[in-house]
Parts: structure tokens; C-alpha cells; sequence
């Protein structure tokens, strides 16, 4: 493999920068769950947990999920409904099924000991580049690059790389720059630093340089270009879903939730009925009454609207109206089954895994009525 050239690299001193990053990184690291110990397992989670959610987010459902699941033996046992009602709310739920499918394969074809090779670790199910950094530098002190956002924004500005991030190519030349840089005797801490400093400090838009411990070494610092990196260019917009939703009563006070598809966006999780709504001239409730009783068998009577959601995936926006109905007619056993329709207590529904947006409408619905 051809070796990535990355000229700036020259102007820095590596072993300045290396003592500058990890002495701050060791004096002021925050306290966090996941930093009490090295143990792969609980590196591989909250790695995981933490792509594409705020740390502070992810502190409670890591200290849940630790309880639930202490040990790579007890996840692999677990359940497929508990590990989604653990991950509940942090979505991109095909991350838990990817982890739990490869601490199985950990548990079969190692042991039950997460690989500290390179070349092993990357075979297991999503186990990416990053990830696989992350666990090698930080459990096993591997001088691996471990590189995300944080860590190209970081880079971006202390070696002036004007390369657009949002390519999937650029992560290899960062991943090159860590690989010149690494601090072979603190790989873990150099590795964290370089996250924290992105999360904490060298952010988004204007960066905090007053504050950074490495201000000195830092090239778009020097030149006074450090808010034009990195170069990010932006992504097509994302498609708009019109959907209508019902919270639905029966005459036990039960509700009504509906399975999603075992494959695609969100599967497997529970909600609320609904449909996407592609006839925008009928009035919404007529169009969920007519859909409902269409698939279903059975009319529901609409009583009142509940809440507009909207909720941002990466490729598209749900905009959900939701209504409060109730069913006065009994469905049959038979269409419940084939459709994965279940009527439930509200105690029973704590056991559910829901997307954030149907927690929402529940919320909403807890306030209307009380």
C-alpha cells in the first residue's frame, strides 16, 4: 500500500505535541463511566454507544446497560427484545444488533476474549475502522488510530488539512497523521485526548484556542484559519415522510402497538399504528379511519389530534400528526397475529422497545389526560 504523504507533518514537533496532549488529557480528562477500567467489553459498548450521540446522553444507558449486561457472556445471551428496550432512545438500532451478533462470535471463536489483532477484530460485525482503533489503543494500548470527527477536526486544524472530511477516502489520511503522531507509550490516553479535545474544546465553528494545550503547535492556529476547518461539504438534503399516527384505546384501557418489519429502519421496534400519508388533499383522520379499516377490518373512531413530530433520520424526516382514537369493535385474533398487533396494558408497554418519536406521542398523550 502506497504510503499517504502528509508534507505539514514536518513543521511539527511530534514529541512536544505527544507531552503537551497527554499531560493535559491525564490532569483534566472528565469522569466518565466507561474510563473506570480498560476492559475490552465495556470499551467495545460505549464505543459503540457513543457514535452519533452526546456523551452525556450516552452516561445513563451505558450505566443501565452495564447493569443489565455486566459481562460479553451475559449480552450474548441476552434477548433480542431486552437489548432493544436497553438501547431504547439512542437509535440506530442495527449498532446493538451488530455488537451483540459479534460478542456472539467473540464468545464462539475466541474464547469470549475480544481479539487484540488488527486483522481480527476488523472481521467481527460492525467493527469498523474507528471502533476497531478505539478498542486495540484504549484496552490493549495498541498504537492504532482511532479516528472520528472529533479527531479529523482536530487534525484538520492542527496539520492545515484542507481535505473534505465528508469523503470516505479523507478518513485515511488522518488515519496516516495519527500514525506519525501516536504516543507509542500512552496510546490510550493520546487517542482519548484527541476526542476530548474535539469534544471540549476544539469545536465545531469557533474553536476555544485560548483554552488549548496544544495552541502552540497548531499550524491553522499560526496562519488565524482555524474556524475554516475542517472542510466539510454538505450532504443532499434529506426527503421529507408525511405520516399520520393514532394512540388507540380499546374498552379495557388497553392500547394498541404494532411490530415493525424485521429488516430496514428501525426493525423490530414497537409503535403506535400509522401510515405514511400520500393522499394530501383528505382530511388526515379520514385518511387514517380509511387506511386502519382497510388493512385492519375495523374502524377507529378518531376523537382528537394529540401532536406534530417531526423526527430527522440521516436520510429522511418523519412528519407525524398524531391522533388519540379509540376501537370499538373487536379485531380479529387471526389479523392481530398476521399483522404483529398486539393489545397491551400500560404497565405491560414498559417492556417495549419504542422509537424516540412514539415515546414522544405517548408523553404527549400522558399530559393531555391527566
Amino acid at each position: 500500500m502506497k504510503e499517504i504523504m502528509i508534507p505539514t507533518i514536518e513543521k511539527i514537533n511530534i514529541e512536544g505535541f505527544q507531552r503537551d496532549l497527554v499531560s493535559w488529557f491525564q490532569q483534566e480528562q472528565r469522569e466518565l463511566p466507561w474510563r473506570k477500567n480498560k476492559d475490552p467489553y465495556r470499551v467495545w459498548v460505549s464505543e459503540i454507544m457513543l457514535q452519533q450521540t452526546r456523551v452525556d446522553t450516552v452516561i445513563p444507558y451505558f450505566n443501565r446497560f452495564m447493569e443489565w449486561f455486566p459481562t460479553l457472556e451475559d449480552f450474548a445471551d441476552a434477548d433480542e427484545e431486552k437489548i432493544l428496550k436497553a438501547w431504547e432512545g439512542l437509535g440506530y438500532y442495527s449498532r446493538v444488533r451488530n455488537l451483540q451478533s459479534a460478542v456472539q462470535e467473540v464468545r464462539a471463536s475466541y474464547n469470549g476474549i475480544v481479539p487484540e489483532d488488527p486483522e481480527e477484530i476488523s472481521k467481527l460485525k460492525g467493527v469498523g475502522p474507528y471502533t476497531a482503533g478505539a478498542i486495540l489503543s484504549i484496552a490493549y494500548g495498541k498504537p492504532e488510530p482511532a479516528v472520528d470527527g472529533n479527531v479529523m477536526r482536530v487534525l484538520s486544524r492542527i496539520l492545515m488539512i484542507y481535505e473534505d472530511i465528508a469523503k470516505p477516502k479523507t478518513r485515511k489520511t488522518f488515519e496516516a497523521a495519527v500514525r506519525k503522531l501516536i504516543d507509542h507509550d500512552h496510546t490510550s490516553s493520546f487517542n482519548q485526548a484527541l476526542m476530548e479535545l474535539g469534544a471540549l474544546i476544539c469545536t465545531p465553528g469557533k474553536p476555544a484556542c485560548l483554552l488549548c494545550p496544544v495552541q502552540s503547535h497548531c499550524l491553522a492556529f499560526e496562519a488565524g484559519v482555524q474556524s475554516e476547518l475542517p472542510v466539510k461539504i454538505q450532504k443532499k438534503k434529506s426527503r421529507d415522510v408525511p405520516i399520520v399516527a393514532a394512540i388507540l384505546t380499546n374498552a379495557n384501557g388497553e392500547f394498541l402497538i404494532h411490530k415493525r418489519q424485521s429488516a430496514g429502519l428501525l426493525a423490530n421496534l414497537w409503535e403506535y399504528p400509522n401510515f405514511e400519508n400520500h393522499a394530501p388533499l383528505q382530511p388526515k383522520r379520514e385518511f387514517y379511519k380509511d387506511r386502519f379499516q382497510e388493512i385492519y377490518g375495523v374502524t377507529p373512531e378518531i376523537t382528537e389530534p394529540l401532536v406534530r413530530i417531526e423526527h430527522v433520520f440521516s436520510h429522511l424526516v418523519w412528519k407525524v400528526d398524531a391522533y388519540i382514537g379509540e376501537i370499538k369493535e373487536t379485531i380479529d385474533e387471526k389479523i392481530l397475529r398476521e399483522n404483529q398487533l398486539k393489545w397491551v396494558s400500560e404497565a405491560e408497554m414498559a417492556e417495549f422497545a419504542f422509537p424516540v418519536s412514539h415515546q414522544k406521542m405517548m408523553k404527549a398523550y400522558k399530559e393531555k389526560i391527566e
